[in-house]
């Protein structure tokens, strides 16, 4: 009975996530916006301090983890900056709502899956761990994916300005 009630706050709490990423998308990006999320969250290891969590082995934790890593090779490589006007933005991609969702549905497939195998606070663990290495190289990526943009745009906006500088004709000694 509670695995379908947090099943189903799982797929609400997603459409919220992808709702919120989507709007995202349409306000310029900033350093800021990319490397709070992984600092946030970075808060859920403390769910390890009560006793149950901890029943999690090394490997389980080290397999979580590389599950995230592959998981956030997609999310890479569907992530890119733009340049608009004078700011950047994230790129849209018509896939990125696809890729979260598709997502959602391998986790809840493993959760279903595994829930007979783990206690629920040590699936928990698990996941939490499999979510945080997802979004953590993924933010690192964007964050590099970003100052790269930032430089181009620096390097627009000087060229720009120096063009624009307008040099006396005949200079006073």
């Amino acid at each position: 009975m509670y695995a379908i009630i947090f099943m189903i706050l799982a797929v609400f709490m997603a459409m919220f996530a992808l709702f919120v990423r989507m709007k995202a998308m349409k306000r310029p990006a900033n350093v800021k916006k990319i490397l709070i999320p992984p600092l946030a969250m970075s808060t859920g290891f403390l769910m390890f301090l009560y006793p149950p969590v901890r029943e999690i082995t090394s490997l389980e934790v080290i397999e979580a983890f590389a599950v995230g890593l592959l998981f956030s090779i997609i999310l890479i490589k569907t992530s890119s900056f733009e340049i608009r006007g004078k700011d950047i933005y994230m790129k849209r991609s018509k896939a990125f709502p696809f890729i979260l969702i598709g997502l959602l549905v391998i986790r809840l497939v493993f959760k279903l899956a595994l829930g007979i195998y783990f206690e629920y606070e040590v699936l928990a663990g698990m996941f939490f761990i499999l979510a945080f290495g997802m979004i953590l190289p993924w933010r690192i990526a964007m964050y590099v994916k970003f100052k790269e943009v930032e430089r181009q745009l620096n390097l627009f906006k000087s060229e720009t300005e120096r063009d624009w500088k307008v040099e006396p004709e005949n200079p006073t000694p």
